[in-house]
């Protein structure tokens, strides 16, 4: 007997299928290209165009024709603002597409390959630096044995162990690590770091 189907997955081209609604057809690469340029813009914040998940809560329509006439009676020039944004963006875009040289191409992936990976592997050492700087103290990195033991280093004479922040919640779960635990959470440009224990 056939196990019954009992949860599924619509995607976004699917509901708008089942409620007959079409996307317009853009070329190859160019929603991604416009996607990156209304981030980098940010034409279409909620304080610009609205708090949209909010506004189609209000709406009392059942169309989109409806509430594409509802939505522009409470924020009229909208989409014109957006879009005058996003076009500006991508004038810069392009701008600085002409400057792009195959040097320049190779920097940045050997800035990746090489010093950012490096960096993401190895930023244990600029954190007990850190840290130790704002302590007033100094700092060293821990030997074989004392790795063994989960400290990476000290800051002055008090050992310390580097977790991710995940580690809090399952901090009950893990051995006993005879250290002061500095947590830290990777960001898009580095680390936030918590030495609170210390």
């Amino acid at each position: 007997m056939d196990k019954e189907i009992t949860t599924l997955k619509l995607k976004n081209e699917e509901i708008q299928e089942y409620i007959g609604l079409e996307s317009p057809d853009f070329p190859k690469y160019v929603t991604t290209f416009i996607n990156r340029a209304n981030r980098f813009s940010q034409a279409t914040r909620p304080e610009k165009v609205g708090q949209l998940s909010e506004l189609i809560k209000e709406f009392p329509g059942r169309s989109v024709s409806e509430w594409e006439s509802w939505y522009c009676e409470r924020h009229p020039d909208a989409i014109r603002n957006a879009t005058d944004k996003i076009a500006n963006m991508i004038q810069n875009f392009r701008e600085a597409l002409d400057k792009v040289t195959d040097e320049m191409i190779e920097n940045w992936v050997r800035d990746l390959i090489i010093i950012k990976t490096f960096v993401g592997l190895h930023f244990q050492e600029a954190i007990l630096k850190k840290v130790a700087g704002i302590k007033g103290t100094t700092y060293s990195l821990s030997n074989e044995d004392e790795e063994s033991k989960g400290i990476d280093g000290f800051i002055g004479s008090i050992p310390v162990s580097i977790k991710p922040h995940t580690y809090k919640e399952e901090k009950e779960l893990k051995e006993k690590i005879p250290a002061k635990i500095i947590y830290y959470e990777k960001l898009n440009d580095g680390v936030e770091v918590d030495f609170s224990e210390l």
